[in-house]
């Protein structure tokens, strides 16, 4: 074995030895030496997205799906430019990400020569959006840079990081360094003290509710054992899936509906685990939940954030679970009636939101029916998805649901196609709407190219609806810019050789339903909105306590 190694051969060596599997991104004359090693390799799947925003979407996706390392390339300037907002779709979700970008030649970076592909401050861009940013200095220092990269995005709170490497750099032959082996995680300790404390506090509660986040999925095991010992749950959209929510104490994620408030009252404690409780999901940080409050995160930055709490213990929410369930085994007596009022608080709250959907009740019900257990559900930010999608399909596990967590829209398809890569072959469901799926509209040449296991179901109203009810509700029904010229599907789907249907009734989309999960590929469904109808339940915007209250608004 040669004593010398290129650069770019390096690098895909070094995310072997990290265990991923894939990467996205789209190649560049700045990040070509890397792509040349993978490609010649051969061991890591690389899918070429058509723009680099949509690259890192899958690379987020795909990393929320299979629990290890996203990774994405892009070229430097205006491509690590292009990649920022999904950058910060990931640092939001805390997704464990490696961005690879390319930098110009170190002989005339940070000159402001007007080099082209340069960007002013590439560097301090890419730390806005992202957990941290580094740049690759010399060759040598290569491997230790990517290292540390990798153990940042990996160690809680994860996140994205960014890794600038000069295309000199790219090209450089050296000495072969050491042993290329992954760095493991950091993870905090957690205080003996504070959890002793924090059981001492829930022993004597008689009717405790667990709400778990996005951060306990990784507590599956740890969860459903304090459920055992009596608690009750409820969830975040991200910690769908912990806990089965067929379990008979488990509210699923119907976690504002007004029953399910008006349910808070009966509670004597609240564990939260792994949640920011964000404003979307608690009326702007108004809701009424139990009391006292305990919570438990991982980034001790969460104590007291949009919520007081009465304790706090930093740590991994499933190490702290499992001293939980030790500590409190023969110590907590439920109230008998508990787990009857969770099932009667989930009803009414499933009622409650079902009532605002109108005709597509029945569509809902049929797209329920027809997803084989276990498919992936991916879903952009429209207003399908915020009325029901969020909450009422099922999900077999804690890692197939993947939604645009930022509220930016424009990222379903990417994700869907980065879920996929990483489903293992299961069937993945992605929900979109027109006007999120014009964004990245050009990523159906992609998924055609893959062809990958994807329904997509475009819910198309003609335009930005959720606008429109704004504008409605706020602004005396004067509609402007929401409108949207959109192509005829069927023949832009001919034009790429994806099998399309198209829904304007409930039978028809049950129909186009059992054609499109009989395939094992891809598959476009449209439901034309307007021949359908409107919702019976307007959604105007975040959910807020006055709009929830007088019925005008389903949950985010």
């Amino acid at each position: 074995m040669s004593d010398r190694i290129a650069a770019g051969d390096l690098v895909a060596r070094f995310l072997e030895t990290c265990g991923v599997e894939a990467a996205f991104g789209v190649i560049s004359i700045h990040n070509m030496p890397i792509l040349d090693a993978v490609s010649r390799r051969g061991r890591l799947r690389f899918v070429p997205a058509r723009g680099e925003g949509s690259a890192v979407n899958m690379a987020d996706a795909h990393a929320r799906v299979t629990g290890g390392l996203g990774v994405a390339v892009t070229s430097t300037g205006t491509a690590a430019g292009n990649a920022c907002g999904a950058l910060v779709e990931a640092q939001t979700a805390g997704t464990a990400l490696l961005h690879l970008t390319g930098q110009i030649e170190r002989a005339w970076l940070d000159r402001e020569t007007g080099y082209i592909h340069e960007a002013a401050d590439q560097l301090g861009m890419l730390r806005a959006v992202c957990k941290v940013a580094f740049r690759v200095r010399t060759p040598e220092t290569l491997l230790g840079t990517l290292r540390e990269a990798v153990r940042a995005a990996i160690s809680p709170p994860t996140g994205p990081v960014s890794v600038e490497i000069p295309i000199d750099i790219q090209e450089a032959v050296f000495d072969r360094p050491g042993a290329l082996a992954a760095p493991p995680p950091i993870h905090p300790e957690i205080d003996a003290r504070a959890l002793a404390a924090l059981a001492d506090a829930l022993a004597g509660a008689r009717r405790p509710l667990l709400w778990l986040g996005g951060g306990a999925r990784g507590a599956v095991h740890e969860a459903r054992a304090l459920i055992e010992l009596g608690f009750g749950c409820v969830t975040s959209i991200r910690g769908r899936g912990v806990v089965s929510e067929a379990h008979p104490r488990s509210l699923g994620a119907f976690n504002l509906q007004p029953p399910v408030e008006a349910f808070y009252e009966s509670c004597d404690a609240l564990l939260v685990a792994g949640s920011r409780l964000r404003g979307n999901e608690t009326l702007k940080y108004t809701l009424a939940l139990p009391r006292p409050l305990y919570r438990v995160d991982v980034d001790a930055r969460a104590d007291g954030r949009g919520f007081a709490n009465d304790l706090f213990v930093v740590g991994d929410a499933a190490a702290v679970l499992a001293g939980l369930r030790a500590e409190l085994a023969g110590r907590l007596v439920v109230d008998p009636e508990f787990a009857d009022d969770i099932a009667d608080a989930r009803r009414a709250a499933e009622a409650d939101l079902r009532a605002g959907l109108g005709p597509y009740e029945r569509l809902i019900d049929a797209l329920r029916d027809a997803l084989p257990t276990g498919s992936l559900w991916v879903r952009d930010i429209t207003l399908s998805n915020t009325i029901w999608g969020n909450r009422l399909p099922p999900l077999a596990g804690p890692h197939d649901g993947i939604h645009a967590v930022g509220g930016g829209i424009g990222q379903g398809l990417p994700m869907a196609i980065g879920a996929a890569v990483g489903a293992g072959g299961r069937k993945t469901a992605a929900l979109v709407g027109d006007g999120g799926l014009a964004v990245t509209l050009g990523e159906l040449a992609t998924l055609a190219q893959e062809r990958l296991n994807v329904l997509l179901i475009v819910m198309n109203d003609g335009g930005y609806g959720v606008i429109r009810n704004i504008q409605d509700h706020r602004f005396e029904g004067r509609r402007c810019f929401a409108d949207l010229a959109f192509p005829d599907l069927s023949r832009l789907a001919d034009a790429l050789d994806l099998p399309f249907r198209r829904a304007r009734a409930e039978a028809e989309f049950r129909g186009c339903l059992d054609w499109a999960c009989g395939r094992n590929g891809p598959a476009l469904v449209e439901v034309d909105m307007t021949a359908i109808g409107p919702f019976a339940r307007t959604f105007a915007g975040p959910p807020a306590r006055q709009t929830v209250r007088n019925g005008q608004a389903g949950g985010t």
